[in-house]
């Protein structure tokens, strides 16, 4: 692409981003603007309720970051998922029944950062009005869409499983209707959200009537967040961590994210291997990339936390090239690894996030 590029995991959305390069915005207008876009076609996983992290170079060549991952509510104590002998104890979901593990339910939700983050993003480098960029999602959200297939399956689950009244009608027309597979599907109320946002951008979702119902649905409901937790919460611009691989700069996310480190290290290890001489994708290489990852996810359980909190995570000794040289020497290029949970912990990925890509003319 000449001109710029968008990519992420739903096609509406990406049209939405490239749409806003032709009227001349930059990256990261795009990129808000298909954040947005994403909270209407992905609600999965691009979501005004949750957070992230946003890697950005200019045409300089100058690079940084925008953290806005969520934050544990002021009322979140450290134990409050510990039974009174100290062990970890069943959680509950909303409204009381009994869940399998505490990442489901209202006390599992964090203060969420995606509009404050996306803000401050667009007021330090956007070139392109506010408004124009919360738009699309807007109308998407208005005259709606077609519901894919994925969507369509979450709608019937909702229906059935959710003990939210509002979750159990979102996928119903205005007839109280479920909407069907390829059928229009809309979201007034999220567009009332949005409309909230475009007209008076980070306060649009931290005060007035989206943070008050927050707040409300929360206090109703055993959740932990206030008014106070949603005024307060502030992104943060971070300088990225930076590695090599072989001639290639790599510009990533420091912590919080592990994913900076983690990669680096992962790249570090790469480096160390011939891979002139392993096949793309063989039975070899695939060991080889299975072994590297496995170190550096290992490493990321035992070291890497938040730097709010976490003072002494070795950043400089994980993405060092001694440190990799070290790692590499115990590969086994004729068996795998065993990886020992009880020593690195419990590595929990949950499968709802989603990434996505942006260039502009810029590069």
């Amino acid at each position: 692409a000449k001109n710029g590029m968008v990519v992420s995991s739903n096609k509406i959305a990406s049209e939405v981003g490239v749409a806003i390069l032709k009227k001349g915005g930059n990256a990261i207008d795009a990129s808000v603007a298909t954040a947005f876009a994403l909270a209407v076609t992905h609600p999965t996983a691009g979501n005004i309720g949750g957070g992230g992290f946003l890697v950005f170079m200019d045409s300089t060549g100058t690079t940084t970051t925008f953290d806005f991952r969520e934050k544990a509510p002021l009322k979140a104590p450290a134990d409050m998922f510990l039974d009174a002998d100290g062990e970890l104890q069943s959680g509950t979901n909303l409204f009381g029944s009994e869940s399998t593990n505490n990442h489901i339910g209202l006390k599992s939700v964090g203060v969420p950062g995606t509009v404050a983050g996306l803000y401050l993003a667009h007021q330090k480098h956007g070139v392109l009005p506010w408004p124009d960029l919360v738009q699309p999602a807007i109308d998407l959200a208005k005259n709606g869409f077609e519901l894919p297939w994925s969507l369509a399956r979450a709608g019937a689950y909702f229906e059935a499983n959710s003990p939210v009244p509002f979750l159990q009608n979102y996928f119903k027309n205005q007839d109280g209707v479920m909407t069907q597979f390829g059928e229009v599907w809309r979201q007034p109320e999220l567009a009332k959200t949005l409309i909230e946002i475009r007209d008076h951008g980070h306060d649009g979702f931290y005060k007035g009537i989206v943070a008050q119902e927050i707040a409300r649905f929360m206090k109703d409901n055993g959740g932990l967040i206030s008014l106070e937790d949603l005024q307060r919460y502030t992104a943060v611009e971070r300088k990225p961590i930076k590695g090599t691989f072989k001639s290639y700069d790599i510009y990533s996310m420091a912590p919080p994210s592990s994913g900076g480190v983690a990669l680096i290290e992962m790249m570090n290890l790469m480096e160390q291997a011939s891979l002139d001489s392993l096949e793309f994708n063989s039975k070899a290489y695939v060991h080889l990339l299975a072994e590297v990852m496995r170190r550096a996810f290992a490493d990321r359980a035992e070291h890497m936390g938040d730097p709010d909190f976490n003072l002494d995570t070795p950043i400089a000794k994980l993405t060092s090239k001694e440190f990799a040289r070290q790692r590499f020497e115990n590969i086994d290029m004729s068996k795998a690894s065993v990886s020992d949970s009880t020593k690195f912990g419990q590595i929990y990925d949950g499968s709802s996030t989603t990434h996505f890509s942006v260039a502009d003319k810029d590069g």
